[in-house]
């Protein structure tokens, strides 16, 4: 919870900042972003979760037909429904760790109380860093902790900007091209999209099976679609965006996030980047102050 809510002070912290310099109290400033973004997900919530129900539902009800319609094409529907299977577990995964994490009233405010202290409490920095380090390391160590909460600020907000161009290019592609259930399954894209690299080849696949039930053709359409945006994230955002504003090198998220996933789980994947960035910029720093004194 507490490096939770580091990450969550440094995305919000620039934008406290920006408000403090209109002459808005820190602690007012807090809570006005704190009402946006509680706002913005009722909105969410109130728009997405009843045609997600209906369209969800559906797609449950069809597959029977769906496997119907794999065995007339000549394809195995054991083997299309076990690997299916496997591939729910992973979207119900995700939702699990998130239940976990926000599942009872008590997470939440605690999350939410420990990111306000942070945030309260991060203007007096300075004066906490020199009682426990001395004049002599305070401008050092504020400059590593400065570091850690410029990337740690840019990976969340590059990464929320990355789910939601993936979330709503796939809903608007699926729609042009006539794909059913397009709602949750650019919802399943939104979602793997935290998982860098790999989450948006697995939640294409899903898309990919249900075009297959209309036709060959329908299916490859799909793929081209899935293959469309990859390329734009892949070419266009992620250098742009990602990289940008993390500075993280897309083989060494695949290395952090099968490293996370096998210390600690689903969990651990998703908070693996994370945890990369800050003991990056740690031994970034340790090893510059040893070149240093040394020189």
């Amino acid at each position: 919870m507490l490096f939770i809510s580091l990450i969550l002070m440094s995305a919000l912290n620039p934008s406290v900042k920006k408000l403090e310099q209109l002459r808005i109290p820190r602690w007012l400033a807090i809570l006005m972003i704190y009402l946006l973004i509680l706002a913005v997900v009722v909105l969410a919530i109130g728009g997405i979760i009843p045609p997600l129900i209906d369209q969800t539902s559906t797609l449950i009800n069809q597959i029977p037909f769906i496997l119907e319609k794999f065995k007339v094409l000549g394809v195995d529907e054991k083997l299309i429904a076990s690997q299916i299977s496997q591939f729910t577990t992973i979207p119900a995964n995700i939702l699990k760790f998130i239940f976990n994490v926000f599942s009872n009233v008590v997470t939440i405010l605690g999350l939410i109380v420990i990111t306000f202290y942070m945030l309260m409490e991060r203007g007096n920095l300075d004066k906490y860093l020199v009682l426990l380090f001395g004049e002599d390391k305070e401008k050092e160590v504020k400059a590593i902790i400065d570091q850690i909460e410029y990337r740690l600020g840019g990976w969340v907000r590059g990464e929320l900007a990355l789910m939601s161009f993936v979330g709503v290019l796939s809903y608007i592609g699926y729609r042009i091209v006539g794909l059913e259930f397009a709602l949750p399954l650019a919802i399943l894209a939104f979602v793997f999209e935290i998982l860098p690299n790999i989450g948006p080849t697995i939640a294409a696949l899903p898309a990919i099976l249900i075009g297959l039930t209309v036709s060959p053709v329908q299916a490859l359409v799909v793929a081209g679609v899935a293959f469309f945006i990859q390329q734009v994230e892949n070419s266009i955002l992620v250098p742009r965006v990602m990289k940008k504003a993390a500075g993280v090198n897309p083989l060494v998220s695949i290395l952090a996030l099968a490293i996370g996933f096998k210390l600690a789980g689903l969990g651990g994947a998703i908070l693996a980047i994370p945890t990369f960035i800050a003991l990056e910029v740690i031994f970034s720093a340790i090893s510059s102050s040893k070149r240093f004194k040394e020189a």
